[in-house]
């Protein structure tokens, strides 16, 4: 395998993905009176209908109301999806032995908040990713701060400890909170552009977890950084 037939199954994968979500937009599976956990399990069986999926990288994520404020590593209680709510799904199938990692965020209802943090969400990734492009030697530090900063102009704060981490074949290269190199963390002093322990280049998921602490509520964007 080389270089460019790797990049291929990793935007290969993300494509699955994005058609996942889109089918699960179209049925409208995240719906009020569901249940977080519910909604989960309704888009990992429409992920293996779709694909014959049946392996995820990291937990499956569904998160509604207050608990779209909470980090990754919580484990916040099942909550029913309400009639005007704000929910966000972060899902990390593997397709033929890549991995995606692929979060977006629906809104149900008319709050003008939160549709405005969910079409922001896109436009603070589309930022970092300009930012990535820009500077063919920024570090993790430096694109966190520059999506913090992103996020501040737009009256958000980031939700997590990191804006993104590394992603490859499965089991991919390890993602360790105690190794900040495998983040776009303001501990990741080192180029993101660069070759992994087995000398592949390496290729990132931005993460964009917008929160606003006041009202209560956050929402979720994520995909790949460096490959289209």
């Amino acid at each position: 395998m080389d270089e460019q037939l790797r990049a291929l199954g990793l935007v290969q994968a993300q494509a699955k993905a994005e058609r996942l979500f889109a089918e699960v937009e179209t049925r409208r599976l995240v719906a009020p009176g569901r249940g977080e956990r519910e909604v989960s399990d309704l888009v990992r069986d429409l992920a293996n209908d779709m694909f014959g999926t049946t392996k995820h990288w990291h937990k499956r994520i569904v998160r509604s109301g207050p608990h779209t404020l909470f980090p990754y590593q919580e484990n916040p209680p099942d909550r029913l999806i309400g009639e005007d709510d704000i929910a966000f799904a972060d899902f990390g199938p593997i397709f033929e032995e890549y991995e995606a990692d692929f979060g977006r965020t629906f809104v149900l209802g008319e709050d003008p908040h939160k549709h405005r943090l969910r079409d922001d969400l896109a436009a603070v990734f589309d930022g970092g990713r300009a930012a990535f492009h820009a500077d063919p030697d920024v570090t993790g530090r430096q694109l966190y701060a520059h999506v913090e900063r992103l996020a501040a102009e737009r009256g958000w704060a980031l939700g997590g400890w990191h804006a993104g981490h590394l992603v490859g074949e499965f089991p991919h290269e390890s993602v360790d909170g105690a190794k900040a190199e495998s983040y776009i963390t303001p501990d990741n002093e080192h180029p993101l552009r660069r070759t992994d322990r087995a000398g592949w280049r390496c290729h990132w998921i931005l993460e964009v977890h917008l929160v606003d602490e006041r009202r209560g509520f956050g929402g979720f964007y994520e995909q790949l950084l460096d490959l289209a």
